[in-house]
């Protein structure tokens, strides 16, 4: 199963997992920015041979078991960062989810729960 594959950790202690910077708390229908990292406190390499090939970011809604895919972004070795920003608005509180891909080193993932009202 893929969730025996994901991996997840602590971002201030491991440079693959995704961060996630927004606020904990909306109005329905507020755009807001939701700002997606990796290597926020140590840093990750961007070379050809280690580097990050993309951030996936979802959100799952707390009344709702179906899981909604905001976007996707993708990277070359060397050249970019792997940070990105989204702005989007939410009609009802639920968990924001960035899964993201390291070349040698796999999936890893982070949630940040945002309520709305």
């Amino acid at each position: 199963m893929l969730g025996d594959v994901i991996k997840i950790n602590d971002f201030k202690n491991e440079k693959h997992v995704p961060t996630i910077d927004c606020p904990d708390k909306v109005e329905p229908n507020e755009e807001f920015e939701v700002d997606v990292q990796i290597g926020k406190e140590i840093k990750h390499p961007n070379t050809v041979e280690h580097h990050i090939e993309w951030i996936d970011l979802f959100i799952q809604y707390d009344d709702d078991p179906n899981t909604v895919h905001v976007g996707r972004y993708i990277f070359g070795p060397v050249v970019g960062e792997p940070h990105v920003k989204a702005k989007i608005k939410l009609t009802k509180s639920g968990t924001l989810i960035a899964l993201s891909h390291c070349n040698i080193h796999g999936l890893w993932e982070n949630t940040k729960k945002v309520s709305v009202g």
